[in-house]
């Protein structure tokens, strides 16, 4: 096991492209929601341009003294009129805690139909945590019933936040990792699989389990269209990099796990593509272990570019550089010729939030 890590590192370090690295960073934080009495933990969410021409972020926001992933914590938002350089100062509630201990982990669609779905992650104990679809109407202002997206199956799964994507045939895909089955102990290494529903979220159907031979901790998995009409998952991975699974029917089947070129500690990635250039963004913590100081930590935390479909990434750029910071759970959003970053970031259990603003020229190294 030691020499196939070892070859799926050399194979990730031969097709990686690094360019020089800016000395000042391109980031500018427009928000950072940062904890208060009564509030230990502000946490990861996503981001959508309402019909109005606003930006909603929603997060969580967790409540009493608990900064753990089981304390409670409900849904939050707050709204940007100028394309993210300002924001709200206040929050206004979107859901309060419905789930047995929490709700976290938000990812927003803008479904071809014009409604907004809403999905989050219900914890109603540490072997129960699901995925829930709300479906609103009114582009953000109420949220219908919730539904279950997965019950074929009972147990912990994971879905990441800014997780969720939706395809021109209307087949909305989400990857989970699930963790713990009833009556079962938990399992660092994740099985992954992939629910999607032709019925705007309605019912849902399993993939089979992403194939995976090897004990390699997998974790968090996210999506992305490739240009040659296949979906391409990411995955939170040990082993130095992450992994990769690839899907040419639309996420009903998908291949065994592959090593990507994105060196990274035990920590999830984000990649979506570029409207205006068609390229793909990804947002990682470009962390090989070689710096004794930071080794196996989030940090940095770093964007780069791939005119080649993830084969090589251009424009390698640190954002966050904190040695003693952690930076993760990244949604990416792009408003006319700017891209949105919100990131969980802190010395300790991630307590605070941060939207970043990044106009897309200066990804190219553009002035």
């Amino acid at each position: 096991m030691r020499q196939f890590l070892f070859l799926c590192t050399v194979l990730a370090m031969s097709v990686f492209t690094v360019t020089s690295q800016e000395n000042e960073s391109i980031r500018k934080i427009t928000l950072q929601l940062t904890p208060g009495d009564d509030n230990p933990r502000n946490s990861e969410g996503d981001f959508v341009t309402l019909k109005d021409g606003r930006i909603m972020f929603i997060y969580t926001h967790f409540t009493g003294k608990s900064t753990s992933d089981y304390a409670p914590a409900h849904l939050a938002a707050r709204y940007s009129s100028d394309g993210g350089k300002t924001w709200t100062q206040n929050d206004k509630l979107v859901l309060e805690n419905e789930g047995g201990m929490n709700i976290m982990s938000v990812s927003l669609l803008r479904l071809n139909n014009g409604k907004i779905a809403l999905f989050y992650a219900q914890k109603n104990s540490e072997t129960d945590c699901i995925p829930i679809i709300r479906i609103s109407s009114d582009d953000g202002e109420t949220w219908g019933e919730q539904t279950a997206c997965i019950t074929d199956k009972k147990g912990y799964f994971v879905l990441n936040n800014s997780r969720v994507i939706q395809l021109k045939s209307g087949r909305i895909l989400m990857a989970v990792a699930l963790h713990q089955e009833p009556e079962q102990k938990w399992q660092n290494k994740g099985a992954l699989f992939v629910y999607y529903s032709d019925d705007m979220g309605r019912t849902w159907t399993s993939s089979p389990k992403v194939p995976d031979n090897t004990d390699i901790i997998t974790q968090e998995p996210g999506l992305v269209k490739l240009k040659d009409g296949r979906i391409m998952m990411f995955i939170r991975a040990s082993g130095g990099v992450q992994q990769l699974s690839y899907s040419s029917d639309d996420g009903e089947t998908w291949s065994h796990i592959e090593p990507s070129n994105l060196h990274s500690p035990l920590s999830p990635a984000s990649i979506k593509r570029i409207p205006s250039t068609k390229d793909l963004l990804a947002v990682w913590n470009n962390n090989d272990g070689s710096n004794p100081s930071i080794k196996g930590k989030r940090t940095p935390l770093t964007v780069a570019v791939s005119k080649d479909e993830g084969k090589t990434w251009l424009h390698v750029n640190d954002i966050e550089t904190d040695p003693d910071e952690w930076y993760c759970y990244i949604a990416i959003h792009f408003d006319r010729k700017n891209v949105l970053l919100g990131y969980c970031a802190g010395k300790t259990h991630l307590a605070l939030t941060n939207i970043s603003l990044i106009p897309v020229k200066k990804l190219y190294g553009k002035k």
